[in-house]
């Protein structure tokens, strides 16, 4: 069996190759982050599935939307770090990878790719067509961007197949392509599929559970500041999926954005209770709390309370010698708490 080997300095080079059409290297943009311009890419033809291995000083890729709507595959890249870091962001999620790390992408979905430090990267990867897996798309879906391992179980076995074929390809025909794209298919599909099954089916105890629900709502409240929390952090700080996460706050009568909601609402209106943060303007304690908008905050107080917050705060806090700073948003004083709510249960 034969493979394709490119080396160069940027993705155009690759590109004046039409044998490099469904590599990486065409699929996205890429920069160099230092003043070596190494890059060295193989590929390996196998049948409908694509295998490459690539080593590269420091670089950055792209692959936006503009590529995106040019030319998509629609198949799924499987990436296995073998040397250097790599960290990957989209428009809702950021991870890092090391040695024995592996991760998934969408050729569908825009992202962004940095391998950084001053140490080479080695990777080995493989191209699939969605429509090759025996797994729905939705499914599949859960798996992008996370932090899949290498190192045991099905992850290491998919890493021992790659590492083979890609070392060891001279040792086969052309006539064997077939054979092992099946192989490393089934194997692929595999991995995926026992890790959707260890998250979403198989449920050690209804203690195990509760735990990683009371560890996600821990987890809630150390970030209730950030805007962009949601499911898709809670997933990626727990390496479960999306679609697990929702169960399990939904199988605990709640919904993961109305317990988001409520525990920074609480917060929120602890602070306008609190007599040394009477002169904090109200947008300052929402946006404290991660409220982007503060009518957004304004209209949800009233929701869960029944009350403006200006007007919770007024009547929260006693007559002062504070009035005079009333041209400072909220600054007006309140007695005791007379609102209370039951709305949230406390952790």
């Amino acid at each position: 069996m034969t493979d394709r080997e490119h080396r160069g300095t940027t993705s155009s080079e690759s590109d004046k190759s039409g044998a490099a059409a469904a590599t990486p290297a065409t699929l996205l943009e890429m920069r160099h982050l230092t003043s070596d311009p190494h890059l060295q890419q193989r590929d390996l033809p196998l049948d409908s599935m694509r295998m490459w291995a690539m080593s590269f000083a420091p670089m950055m890729f792209h692959r936006t939307p503009e590529q995106i709507e040019q030319s998509d595959p629609d198949t799924y890249n499987l990436v296995l770090l073998r040397a250097g870091t790599m960290r990957r962001v989209d428009a809702t999620s950021e991870m890092t990878y090391g040695p024995g790390d592996m991760h998934v992408n969408d050729s569908s979905l825009p992202f962004q790719l940095e391998a950084h430090g001053c140490h080479m990267v080695s990777c080995i990867g493989v191209e699939v067509p969605k429509r090759l897996l025996p797994l729905p798309n939705d499914r599949v879906a859960a798996l992008v961007g996370r932090k899949l391992s290498a190192r045991e179980g099905m992850g290491g076995l998919l890493a021992t197949v790659l590492d083979h074929l890609i070392t060891g390809h001279g040792s086969y025909r052309s006539t064997d392509a077939p054979r092992l794209a099946v192989v490393l298919r089934e194997t692929l599909a595999g991995l995926f599929a026992r890790t959707l099954q260890d998250e979403e089916q198989y449920v050690p105890t209804a203690a195990y559970r509760r735990d990683l629900l009371l560890r996600m709502r821990m987890f809630i409240d150390q970030h209730l500041s950030d805007p962009e929390l949601g499911p898709r952090l809670i997933a990626a700080a727990h390496n479960v999926s999306i679609s697990y996460v929702h169960r399990l706050f939904g199988d605990d009568g709640t919904t993961v954005a109305g317990w988001i909601r409520a525990r920074r609402l609480e917060r929120a209106r602890r602070d306008l209770c609190d007599p040394a943060m009477r002169i904090v303007p109200v947008h300052h304690i929402a946006a404290r709390w991660g409220f982007s908008h503060h009518a957004a905050f304004t209209r949800a107080f009233r929701t869960a309370y029944g009350i403006a917050p200006r007007d919770f705060r007024r009547a929260a806090l006693p007559q002062t010698k504070w009035r005079e700073r009333q041209k400072i948003e909220d600054a007006v004083p309140t007695t005791s708490p007379v609102v209370h709510t039951n709305m949230v249960s406390r952790q």
